[in-house]
């Protein structure tokens, strides 16, 4: 669909020499000590390592895509507060938008600049794009949000998402798949990404050059073809990691090909829905990635009538008849027949207090029913057809909106936001994947080995839990572990921190104290 994101500043990129293969330039993420939170198949349901069934409930954030390098509205807000506020209301998965010539930059070495007040993010000051990228995604983990970085364009254009198809004339195929073996490569040690969405959006009618199809060719326009060996190359490197592949635009009803014309006045010989929509394909033709099978995720994109009036918006629509005429034969079949998990990366839109507003209810109603994964459309304010999750200054969200989504994230009956991490809970107020499935670490879970505690004192003024020595046991002291934990500090801000964070004095400090202390903060355990 057609996207005009007003407001955008618009920076040079650096031109580069391409190369026919990439190569990995450029040093690989450090290990995340708690590299437990992959993520895989079972039937239709996305699972943790344990076996516990997840639910990816969170929002899209644009700008690396478009030549700002960085998000948009970092020119007004910081940061890392932004992150952290969408944690605080339940966002535990971000998926980011970027470009194929941005990634195949920084695999060779080229940083270009970033669009950032240093003003109001003072921390970033002096950083180019990809540094930005490592804030983003540390800022992330910190929060407790897991990312899905989605390649949205070729090129690096605020309309790049118009260009229907994974290359053009300078971004080929093979530099499509070598940049994402890179991006895979670096952050291979690190589950705060989870998950790669291959492309955004492929689209194209009959007739139209390029155009994406879905069939058992291996001809260069078949985004069936295309994703799958992307995915096997990808997976080859990081076997964890969640291949997310979304449909496209048009598939031939039953009887012709690709090569069917439409003729005037007759019935089209093609079914359409919304670009990267129509998965009808998987029936004929679905993804095999073999032995990867179980890190596979198809994912649509759904619209209301204020992005294009689509004849299911008729009147009298509802959730009955969006289901009947567009959602259950384009993509919903895949989830009720158990051939694989959904994901509905895009929807969302304004709020008319009409007809718009109804199918956003509607289909919200449907992912909950089914516990569909979706990131929402969007944060930005600056998404011209959909309006965003906060308003121009990137910093006041638009509390109606939002009431609106709430529902749709995951968590408790009390109210709880569920993160995807099993040490590090969503946000100030959330709690970890292990609280929810009963507040502790299963037995073959990893643990972090850190150096050797000093024997454990005895002494009554060191209260278990009060690492700051502050006199209180409270959320400051679950931060400080966790930034402990993660590395970003060497020790705690008092000398008898370690002992008093070695909750069950088992000389190591790890995952299954920050537990402890949580339960002892709730008041679950004295």
């Amino acid at each position: 669909m057609k996207r005009i994101r007003a407001l955008l500043l618009i920076f040079a990129i650096l031109t580069v020499t391409l190369l026919p293969f990439i190569s990995f330039r450029g040093p690989t993420i450090a290990a995340d000590p708690n590299n437990d939170d992959w993520l895989h198949v079972e039937g239709n349901k996305i699972v943790d390592m344990y076996g516990n069934q997840v639910w990816l409930t969170g929002c899209n954030w644009f700008g690396f895509n478009t030549g700002t390098n960085v998000f948009d509205g970092v020119w007004s807000c910081n940061m890392r507060e932004a992150i952290q506020g969408m944690a605080d209301r339940g966002i535990n998965f971000l998926r980011i938008p970027i470009s194929t010539e941005l990634l195949y930059q920084w695999s060779q070495g080229v940083y270009p600049s970033a669009n950032v007040n240093d003003f109001v993010n003072p921390e970033l000051d002096g950083m180019n794009s990809l540094e930005l990228f490592d804030f983003a995604v540390q800022s992330c983990k910190e929060s407790g949000i897991k990312i899905m970085v989605d390649i949205h364009s070729p090129s690096t254009d605020a309309m790049g998402h118009i260009y229907p198809v994974w290359y053009d004339g300078t971004f080929t195929t093979e530099i499509w798949i070598s940049t994402l073996e890179w991006l895979t490569e670096r952050y291979k040690n690190d589950d705060t990404i989870l998950a790669l969405d291959l492309k955004n959006e492929p689209h194209g009618t009959p007739g139209t050059t390029p155009m994406a199809k879905w069939d058992g060719s291996t001809d260069l326009n078949n985004w069936k073809h295309a994703a799958q060996t992307c995915a096997e190359r990808i997976l080859a490197i990081n076997p964890n990691i969640l291949i997310v592949v979304e449909g496209v635009e048009v598939y031939p009803k039953p009887g012709y090909d690709y090569t069917a014309v439409d003729e005037w006045g007759k019935e089209s010989k093609y079914f359409y829905n919304w670009w990267g929509g129509n998965l009808r394909g998987v029936r004929d033709y679905p993804i095999n990635l073999g032995k990867y099978q179980k890190q596979l995720v198809y994912s649509p994109h759904d619209y209301g009538p204020l992005v294009h009036k689509q004849p299911w918006f008729y009147e009298g629509f509802n959730k009955e008849t969006l289901y009947n005429d567009c959602w259950r034969d384009n993509w919903a079949y895949i989830h009720e027949e158990n051939i694989a998990p959904l994901l509905m990366g895009e929807w969302g839109g304004f709020m008319d207090g009409g007809d718009n507003e109804k199918w956003m209810k509607a289909l919200r109603e449907y992912m909950i029913e089914n516990k569909i994964a979706h990131t929402f459309w969007c944060y930005n304010a600056n998404s011209g057809d959909t309006g965003g999750l906060v308003y121009h200054d990137f910093i006041t969200w638009d509390e109606e909106k939002y009431a609106l989504l709430k529902p749709a994230l995951w968590q408790t009956s009390e109210g709880k936001f569920i993160g995807l991490d099993h040490q590090i809970p969503l946000g100030s107020n959330g709690i970890t994947v292990t609280e929810y499935y009963g507040g502790h670490i299963p037995e073959t879970s990893p643990t972090t080995t850190i150096t050797p505690l000093p024997t454990p004192s005895s002494s009554p003024e060191i209260e278990k839990g009060d690492v700051n020595a502050d006199g209180k046991v409270n959320s400051t002291d679950i931060t400080w572990i966790k930034r402990f934990l993660l590395k970003i500090i060497e020790d705690f801000p008092a000398p008898t921190g370690r002992q008093a964070a070695d909750m069950n004095n088992d000389g190591k400090i790890n995952s299954t104290d920050m537990s402890i202390l949580r339960r002892k903060i709730l008041k679950m355990i004295e």
